[in-house]
């Protein structure tokens, strides 16, 4: 029982501590690497991350100026 509680406490802290988890909940990253000024917004002010990845759009705050929220590369329509 102790080596199944540490194992599912193991996978909390890796899935927990990674950024890229959070901010591409089910899009492979690559979809979301699209350059700051080549961003679509696909959100609206003050959208968590949370919101922005049910939306199946991307989030990356790193770079002020341009849209947090926006559409992956494969994508031209975001989902409600």
């Amino acid at each position: 029982m102790e080596a199944r509680a540490l194992w599912l406490l193991v996978v909390v802290l890796v899935l927990g501590s990674s950024s890229w988890a959070a901010a591409y909940q089910g899009l492979s990253t690559n979809l979301c690497e699209v350059p700051a000024k080549d961003r679509v917004d696909c959100g609206y002010p003050n959208i968590t991350p949370e919101q922005c990845t049910g939306r199946g759009c991307c989030f990356d705050s790193s770079t002020h100026g341009v849209p947090w929220c926006f559409k992956p590369l494969q994508d031209t329509e975001c989902r409600f």
